[in-house]
């Protein structure tokens, strides 16, 4: 692999720009077709997909999951896409045994329910002032588009006699919020797939190379229901759980103590995002759940975490007598550490990124949590780069009103677009 020659970068570049309405017009299908989860019914938006990239002369692989896999895991329906476009030399570019590398890049599909406070509709993927809206209008569903538009210049490209050799996957999977076991794992784990090279979706002007890792549990404390006007026949399990709850929180204190080396990422926190509980105003709550969200930076080692969180609930269960108390984990998301080999990805995205923003773009990690991980568990050199705005913030991403610049769009395009360009011809 090399860098290609300046004419070439032009050719892609005014190939995206001459296709930019049309990439825009997919972008808008694809926000116009709900993805929520929960509820998670998503294999609808996987099949619009596959249909617009039929039309573009795509085939992508629909692989099922199993729908029981699918309901023990919490959603209603879920459908995996690949695409595959490999090209070599001896025979134009249809050869599946080329020998150079093979790049995958992966977004997901699936994304929050929108919630208040919307000034545009969060399905309409309206274009306003140069801003197109909608929920995961950003992320990630921009990059649906972006890598699909990259692909297709890099073929433009290749048909007017760029040699190329090795692959491209477009991997567009729909359980990102969940944690994205059903998505790239479940591909990953059924070999399905095994690249050479991961890129997958951004969220910042950055080329992102690590990320923190997430622990999240469900803790329920027992206690034992009685009538409000006769309370010491009942153990309150509200009472318990704020023991519990004020012991947990109380780690944040020396969680904010402990700075990561990676930049981008600061100290590890817990935060408590949902309670429920009780019947009535009138009773002594029998039942108390609590869901607990612990960011882990990656100098940590998430059993150790995890056995400290156990020893946290259990020591303050402890000091409120009565109670019981069931710890389930729900989620076990690794950070993600930089693999050596990503250094071509990593170096080209950064290349191209200045050349086309007009300003250097870093390296930085990420205290959010991606799908990113399972490809780097499997060994598998990653890099998190797509269109966004310069933060995450900026985006309104999970919050009102999310919405990507067009202008951010069509140069993340062009970024890419290079960058395959430069893994894909021959050194």
């Amino acid at each position: 692999m090399t860098a290609s020659a300046p004419s070439s970068y032009d050719a892609l570049d005014a190939w995206i720009d001459a296709h930019f309405d049309e990439q825009v017009r997919y972008l808008q299908a694809l926000v116009r077709v709900p993805t929520d989860t929960p509820p998670g019914n998503n294999a609808p938006h996987a099949e619009r997909t596959a249909d617009l990239l039929a039309e573009m002369g795509y085939v992508a692989e629909k692989h099922v999951v199993p729908q029981a896999q699918v309901r023990e895991y919490g959603l209603e329906s879920l459908t995996n896409l690949i695409v595959r476009r490999r090209f070599g030399a001896e025979d134009g570019g249809t050869s599946t045994g080329s020998a150079g590398p093979v790049i995958a890049l992966n977004a997901h599909g699936d994304v929050v329910p929108p919630g208040d406070g919307w000034t545009h509709d969060p399905y309409g993927g309206e274009v306003v002032d140069g801003q197109l809206f909608g929920r995961a209008s950003a992320v990630s569903k921009s990059d649906f588009s972006t890598y699909t538009f990259a692909l297709r210049a890099v073929e433009a490209l290749h048909a007017q006699g760029a040699a190329l050799n090795g692959g491209v996957e477009l991997h567009f999977t729909y359980d990102e919020e969940f944690g994205g076991e059903l998505g790239p794992g479940w591909l990953l784990q059924q070999g399905l797939t095994k690249p050479d090279l991961l890129l997958a979706a951004g969220f910042s002007y950055q080329v992102v190379t690590a990320h923190n890792g997430c622990l999240q549990m469900e803790v329920t404390v027992h206690g034992k229901m009685a009538h409000a006007a006769i309370p010491d026949t009942g153990i309150d399990a509200l009472q318990g759980a704020v023991v519990i709850l004020s012991a947990l929180y109380a780690r944040n204190a020396d969680y904010r103590k402990v700075t990561s080396k990676v930049e981008g990422i600061k100290h590890p926190y817990l935060n408590v995002g949902r309670i429920e509980g009780g019947t009535n105003t009138n009773v002594v709550p029998g039942k108390v759940t609590l869901k607990l969200d612990r960011r882990m930076i990656p100098e940590e080692d998430p059993i150790a975490v995890e056995a400290e969180i156990r020893d946290t609930i259990a020591q303050a269960a402890a000091s409120f007598p009565g109670i019981t108390v069931d710890v389930k984990r729900l989620l076990l998301a690794r950070a993600l550490q930089p693999l050596p080999g990503n250094l071509p990805l990593v170096e080209a995205l950064q290349r191209h990124g200045e050349a086309v923003f007009g300003e250097p773009i870093p390296t930085s990690g990420t205290p959010l949590y991606t799908d990113v991980r399972l490809y780097g568990e499997h060994g598998i050199p990653a890099a998190i780069y797509g269109a966004g705005p310069r933060t995450v913030l900026e985006s309104h991403a999970k919050r009102s009103d999310e919405r990507v610049e067009l202008d951010d769009l069509r140069r993340a395009t062009k970024v890419v677009a290079r960058t395959l360009l430069d893994l894909l011809t021959p050194a």
